[in-house]
């Protein structure tokens, strides 16, 4: 039998990220996101920002589910998200967030809309 051990969900305002973007560049982009997020981010263009915001909303959540917030060790380019063949998003963690809380399954899910992006996390203990 498994037990949900958190639950954690966010709405991102897409134009935040873009801005963050567009102010400090390179800088945000590695003290927020992995390599494999920004690869998979920079091949939509002008969309781009809609899949940043979405993996934003994603490591709040899950900071959320975790029940520490941005504290306790927890640092956003410690939880990424890369995507399945089939585009499904699967959560990855590093360093400490790995050693934490690899043990657990982690389901995301993302969606998006022009202007907003939303993020559900459900940790879940293996059985």
């Amino acid at each position: 039998m498994s037990a949900i051990i958190g639950i954690g969900t966010d709405i991102t305002d897409v134009a935040r990220i873009k801005r963050a973007y567009e102010e400090y560049g390179e800088r945000f982009l590695k003290r927020v996101f992995t390599q494999t997020e920004v690869d998979y981010c920079e091949r939509f263009g002008d969309t781009k920002f809609l899949h940043y915001a979405a993996r934003f909303a994603a490591k709040e959540a899950f900071s959320k589910a975790i029940g520490t917030g941005l504290r306790d060790g927890f640092a956003l380019n410690s939880v990424g998200i890369r995507n399945e063949p089939s585009g499904k998003p699967v959560m990855e963690l590093r360093t400490l967030m790995l050693e934490r809380w690899g043990q657990y399954i982690v389901h995301v899910s993302l969606s998006h809309t022009a202007d907003v992006a939303l993020a559900v996390v459900v940790i879940e203990a293996q059985s």
